[in-house]
């Protein structure tokens, strides 16, 4: 990947934008980790392969898109398309995005962005539940500029770190192979870790407790 990225950056700047797209497009944005691959992606920047101002406006510009998209779907649609396929398919999500919205208000499309994979439900929530543009927009870009700092910036400083401090060579990839294992190695354990939770919620059951 990273030979590939070093002949073809165009290609992981692309995969950043749809990465950060998809994962704000309902229903879909659940299922595409997003995430995971623009931490990943973001060790590539301290060796040279790609560019830091390239990662994080690839990541910003899907995003945007994306939540603005689902945005306007909601405020063209209103409450009718949170009953409509294929979100009608995921009642429970739905419920849980409008039960934080009410929650937090306003703040719930700041917070959204941090909570997967919620952040997928909340931007066509708002748009179906009357929200200005303008609040919607005002609130959601300076979320959306955090959160790829969030998801980019460790990556840089955890590899840059790794070569200056620890004395890994560049050349050799050592601290981004120990990164991109490290960031897939966390999604897959929680990736575990919630799925055991919705199967112990779906059957009732608590850690240490069993049939009786």
């Amino acid at each position: 990947m990273i030979a590939f990225v070093s002949a073809y950056p165009w290609a992981a700047y692309l995969t950043l934008f749809l990465a950060a797209l998809l994962e704000a497009v309902p229903v879909v944005g659940a299922l595409v980790p997003g995430s995971t691959i623009i931490l990943a992606l973001s060790a590539l920047v301290p060796g040279g392969e790609l560019k830091l101002s390239g990662v994080l406006a690839a990541a910003i510009a899907g995003a945007v898109l994306g939540d603005g998209s689902a945005f306007w779907a909601g405020h063209r649609a209103q409450r009718e398309i949170l009953g409509a396929w294929p979100m009608s398919r995921y009642p429970g999500m739905m419920a849980q995005s409008e039960a934080f919205f009410h929650r937090w208000g306003t703040l719930a499309v700041f917070f959204a962005r941090f909570v997967p994979p919620i952040r997928a439900f909340v931007p066509v929530t708002a748009g179906a539940l009357g929200m200005s543009p303008i609040l919607f927009f005002g609130v959601n870009i300076p979320a959306v500029f955090a959160w790829a700092c969030a998801h980019v910036l460790p990556g840089v400083f955890a590899v840059s770190a790794l070569h200056h401090y620890a004395g890994l060579p560049h050349h050799q990839h050592t601290g981004k192979h120990l990164w991109m294992l490290a960031v897939f190695a966390a999604a897959i354990i929680a990736l575990g870790v919630w799925t055991l939770r919705r199967r112990q919620a779906r059957t009732g059951l608590r850690p240490g407790a069993g049939p009786t």
